[in-house]
């Protein structure tokens, strides 16, 4: 699998909001970095995990720019959303192994207000599973 077609999974799976194929596409030993923790959450199960809790909760989210580094097996897609009446852009920064599989997944928000509101949606839900 190379990185456009992992990009173009991805880019069905958001549009469907259908996350049945998301494992298929990320390697098991890969790395969350979250816009409002300094920790990374390893794994390919917290990954999914999270990625499935902002496709729930992001309104309105498209992509508008996508920018594939295939020599540091690199793509940054720039995006944007609602979280009820905040807006919000980001960054996604996603790197890739060999394969074409997610080894890492990074996301930048901004602004703050919209971070926050997605920091309150997401830590009770983190929460539950121990993250």
């Amino acid at each position: 699998m190379s990185i456009q077609s992992t990009l173009d999974i991805w880019h069905e799976i958001v549009a469907a909001k259908d996350i049945e194929r998301l494992p298929t596409i990320i390697h098991a030993d890969a790395v969350f970095r979250s816009p409002f923790a300094f920790k990374p959450y390893p794994s390919r199960a917290a990954l999914v995990f999270v990625l499935t809790q902002v496709l729930e909760i992001f309104e309105d989210f498209t992509y508008h720019r996508e920018m594939v580094c295939d020599e540091s097996q690199s793509a940054f897609l720039e995006f944007s959303a609602n979280i009820g009446d905040k807006t919000l852009k980001g960054i996604d920064m996603v790197r890739f192994d060999q394969e074409g599989l997610i080894t890492e997944f990074e996301v930048m928000i901004r602004p703050m207000s919209g971070l926050m509101a997605l920091a309150e949606q997401m830590a009770p839900r983190m929460a539950k599973i121990g993250l």
